[in-house]
Order: C-alpha cells, then structure tokens, then sequence
C-alpha cells in the first residue's frame, strides 16, 4: 500500500510535482484523459462553511472520475454537536477513500489529516484557500504560458486566506507578488516571510504600486464568512481598494483580472470590470473543477 499524502497547503508539494499537478489538469481540461480512476472510491467532503464551487465541483469532478461523493455539513453529522475531530477521523477513514473539508480553523483541518489514514483536501479554512489559487495558477498558465516564474501578481484587498495562499503560490513557483492591504489587514507574516525567502514579494498599503505593471490583478470580497459583524468597519477601512477601469489601467497591456468569487461589485471590483474584456474570472470559477480532478486522481487514484 502506498503511503497516503494530504493537501492542506500548495507547499505540501514539490514546484515540480505542481506542474506535473497541472499539466495533469490541461489534459482532463483537454479531454485527453478519459479514465476513471476512482470507480468505486467515495470522497466524504465536510461542510463547515456553505459553499457553491467547491461543493459542486469537488462532487462533479468525483463523478466524472467515475467515483461517488458524500456531502456532509456539520449540521447533519456528529461533528456539529460536538464529536472529536480525531475520532471523527479514524471512522471516515475507515468507510471512504478520501476526506474533503471546508471549515473555519486551519487546526481543523491538520488534526482531522494527523488522524486519517486516508487523504484529506484542505477546500477551505480562515487562514489558507489552496485549491481556490491552483486553479487561479492554472488560469494563468492559459493566458500566459506554463512557465510560471517571475509572472507578476498583484493582490489588492484583505490578507486573507487568498493572499495567504498567494504567498505560498510565490514560494513555490517563483511568482513576483505585490500584496496591497488597507494597515491592520496583512496577510500572516509567517506566511509572508517564508515566501520572500525564495520569491520577490512586496507588501504595500497602495493598490497603485501593487498593480503597476501586473499581468494578473486580483482581489476578494471585504468581509469573509464569519465576519459578518465588521462588514461597516472593513468598508471605512478598504476605500480605495476598489479594483476599477483606473487602477486596472495601470497593469500590463495584457493583464487579467480574476476573483475567486461570489463578488460584491461596486465594493472590491466594478461592473465594468468584471464584466469586461480583461475579466477571467469564469474560466478561473471552471478551473476549480479541472485542478481538483488533478488533485484526486494524484492522491486516492490507483
């Protein structure tokens, strides 16, 4: 039997087992690669947080794989009235091949993978959002080309679990990142500081110098799940963060815009932009589906 791996974070890969992550993604884009691997396996996916793309397109993915998911929200199993994570983990893995989790606390998610003897997928957590930028990644290889080092990101709005993941992206795959937060909202230092260890990352409180000749602006919603009471507070603090046809025009000649979604517009982007012409952000919201049939076939597939 083969040792099992979980993906809670990007650099729990390799920068080459990455590309190989996401050439495997081209060729299930493509439809070169017709298999399933996974028939007869079954992917609990765990629901702490509500969600339409991760839910959706880890489930789709499963049954194009020729496998069978489960959707579990913490209402509807023992977690929610208070079952350890641990024990909760020893008897999923002992009835599925795989467990997918989107939930609030990153321990969560590292218990529940300490436990298991059976892959576990970080779709979601307060600190890091994984899947959400391979895919954004992958969208980038579309417009630009597979080799990955040196592209310039620019992110625009909250440190949240996006920048978080973005700093991760830039260690492993050599990206230039240029974080533009509001003072009192930067992403985790640890995080930061592990990148700017083996990328070019910069963090600023101006949206203008972080998009300056960006291929890739990006950006997400103001207040997160679970932030609902300092929606007011992060609006005064996030003015001027807006990505608008202005700011966007100070990019690349060639610069996309993506969003990972669902998007509050005329608060973190306009109308016209993403509606316009430099907008991905629908092949970006498709790609999840691609990568994270990469993702499977590499860690439950035979």
């Amino acid at each position: 039997m083969r040792q099992k791996r979980d993906f809670l974070e990007i650099p729990d890969f390799s920068t080459d087992e990455l590309y190989e992550l996401l050439a495997l993604a081209r060729r299930l884009k493509r439809g070169d690669y017709r298999g399933q691997p996974l028939a007869g396996k079954t992917l609990a996916m765990i629901f702490e947080k509500s969600s339409t793309r991760t839910r959706v397109s880890f489930e789709v993915g499963m049954f194009q794989l020729g496998g069978h998911a489960l959707f579990l929200s913490s209402r509807d199993i023992q977690l929610g009235r208070g079952e350890p994570i641990k024990d909760m983990a020893r008897v999923l893995a002992r009835y599925v091949d795989g467990i997918m989790i989107r939930t609030f606390d990153h321990g969560n998610v590292k218990e529940l993978a300490h436990y298991a003897d059976v892959p576990v997928i970080n779709g979601l957590t307060d600190l890091l959002h994984p899947c959400q930028v391979l895919a954004d990644v992958f969208t980038i290889q579309e417009n630009f080309g597979e080799d990955l080092s040196g592209r310039k990101v620019a992110w625009v709005g909250d440190g949240n679990n996006m920048a978080n993941s973005w700093l991760n992206a830039a260690y492993r795959f050599g990206l230039e990142l240029r974080l533009a937060c509001p003072p009192g909202y930067e992403p985790d230092r640890a995080l930061f500081d592990r990148a700017r260890g083996a990328a070019t990352v910069r963090l600023t409180h101006d949206p203008r110098e972080a998009v300056e000749g960006a291929d890739v602006v990006n950006t997400d919603v103001w207040a997160s799940m679970g932030q609902e009471a300092d929606v007011e507070q992060r609006r005064r603090a996030f003015r001027g963060y807006c990505i608008d046809p202005d700011l966007l025009r100070l990019a690349s000649e060639r610069a996309i815009f993506l969003h990972c979604l669902p998007a509050h517009r005329g608060e973190e982007v306009t109308e016209e932009v993403i509606e316009g012409p430099s907008s991905r952000v629908f092949d970006e919201a498709e790609n999840r589906l691609h990568v994270q049939k990469a993702l499977l076939v590499t860690l439950m597939g035979a």
